[in-house]
């Protein structure tokens, strides 16, 4: 069935800035849809994103970088204590090796000076290793950045989509656009699950942005990928380091890092590649050398065989080289929030604001909602909570007694708790309650979990997909189990 949709806003994109636009959206009084090309929000560019809520010293005083990384960081806490995902402020340092890098350090310094980051200081190669006595023997100073964190940034898109959509927004999902044309009033924008007209368009596209532009004939900028792998290691290997770390960068990247996880894993990379294709997500021999080769030189102790997932992301670099937040010049009620790279993820809620009051210079009316919620409703993580809070909840619901997950202790429970907020696929149980995202990367859990999303959106477990589209994940004569008799 073909959908139809008439708004104020359309948001194109469900990545970290979408989400957090649309969430933006939803505390005023309009109509807003978000149109994710995807089964589920978070699946581009920001699902492969390191997870690191940067400082802001890296960044060029004066760019836009440099402002909105700050602005998003000092956001972070509170975004996160309302939307209950959790973030861990663990700092950063930048890892100086020899004397001409402690001499880059003073000047990143002067950066994150100037950028106001909050505490920044050199450390002595003493003071840093006594901090983190895991670092290089070679270590001969640090920068220290304390208001660094980190996220998991796909659980951040999904809690503020969840949180859009509890006040009133709108999503499209599985909609690929494919044509947008302004009729002089609106936006006609055609999708391969439907057409939306709206009177805003909010391009957050990512990877794409350029040519979403394009389709209103607006060749301002042009999207430049680069590729970056990663490799995420078990938990037994998280407390090498609390804090993430940084190499001094080169003209290209912030180089490859040691970057203890929210959820207790470590995760180390990325590497950077300017690429041509924009779906190059192959994980390689060159850089799974480069990144432990990097890593090395930065943090003793890190053991390749500790690696439980190797992946690749896919960076939506740009020919400006900082952030494209700006109306559109062929149209001001289009606004590009484009080349988002990093610190994308730690500028979107303050970039968010700032999309919205471009919207509002362009004609949109913002009358605010009073019956804006801007609190998530809480969730039950049954691994963090005492044994005697765990018996209570096994009391009052046995779903809690069932371990689905064994590697990352995640209950029947929590599962369908996740369905019930929209995830539809097992990578978007994956993502929301990390059932799957252990040791065995769901060799163990994933049967158990297909079954509960048949049982709970009432399909055959035959129609479960890993990730939408046609990523089935069981043949069609295949015997549709009982969940009792499986977890028995």
């Amino acid at each position: 069935m073909e959908n139809n949709y008439v708004v104020d806003v359309a948001v194109i994109g469900g990545g970290i800035m979408g989400t957090a636009v649309i969430r933006e959206l939803s505390r005023y009084k309009l109509s807003s849809l978000l149109i994710e090309k995807e089964a589920e929000v978070g699946w581009g560019t920001t699902k492969a994103n390191s997870g690191i809520v940067h400082a802001g010293f890296h960044d060029q005083p004066g760019s836009k970088k440099a402002k909105y990384c700050v602005a998003g960081n000092g956001l972070y806490p509170q975004l996160c204590a309302e939307l209950d995902v959790n973030f861990r402020q663990n700092g950063i340092f930048m890892v100086a090796r020899d004397e001409e890098e402690v001499a880059i350090l003073e000047e990143y310094l002067r950066r994150g000076e100037e950028n106001n980051v909050p505490g920044v200081r050199l450390l002595s190669r003493e003071e840093a290793l006594a901090l983190e006595p895991n670092l290089s023997p070679d270590t001969k100073a640090a920068l220290e950045a304390p208001s660094g964190g980190v996220v998991a940034p796909f659980e951040l898109a999904a809690a503020l989509m969840e949180n859009a959509l509890d006040n009133g927004a709108q999503l499209l999902t599985e909609a690929a656009v494919q044509d947008i044309h302004w009729d002089g009033s609106k936006f006609q924008i055609s999708t391969t699950s439907g057409t939306v007209q709206a009177h805003y368009v909010v391009n957050a596209a990512g990877l794409f942005a350029d040519k979403i532009a394009q389709m209103v004939d607006d060749t301002s900028f042009v999207i430049a990928p680069r590729k970056g792998e990663e490799y995420l290691m078990d938990k037994t290997a998280g407390s090498v380091v609390s804090r993430t770390i940084f190499p001094v960068p080169n003209k290209l990247t912030k180089g490859i890092l040691v970057i203890p996880t929210v959820d207790g894993n470590l995760m180390i990379g990325p590497t950077g590649d300017n690429i041509e294709e924009r779906d190059d997500l192959a994980t390689t021999m060159d850089g799974f050398q480069r990144i432990f080769s990097g890593v090395k030189s930065l943090v003793d102790g890190i053991d390749p065989s500790k690696v439980i997932a190797p992946f690749a992301g896919v960076r939506a670099a740009s020919d400006r080289g900082d952030f494209i937040l700006e109306p559109s010049p062929v149209n001001n009620k289009l606004v590009h929030v484009a080349g988002m790279e990093s610190p994308g993820l730690t500028a979107a809620p303050a970039i968010a604001l700032d999309a919205v009051k471009l919207l509002e210079e362009a004609g949109l009316e913002l009358a605010p909602k009073e019956s804006f919620q801007s609190k998530r409703k809480p969730l039950v993580r049954f691994h963090m909570l005492s044994r005697e809070e765990q018996a209570e909840l096994v009391a009052k619901d046995p779903r809690f007694g069932r371990i689905i997950c064994r590697c990352e202790t995640v209950t029947e429970a929590e599962i369908v708790d996740a369905i019930h907020r929209g995830a539809r696929t097992l990578d978007g149980i994956k993502f929301r309650v990390r059932a799957g995202a252990g040791r065995c990367q769901g060799g163990f859990c994933m049967p158990l979990v297909i079954q509960i999303l048949a049982r709970e959106l009432d399909i055959p477990v035959q129609s479960v997909t890993k990730r939408g589209g046609k990523t089935y994940q069981i043949k069609a004569k295949a015997k549709d189990y009982l969940l009792e008799e499986v977890v028995q």
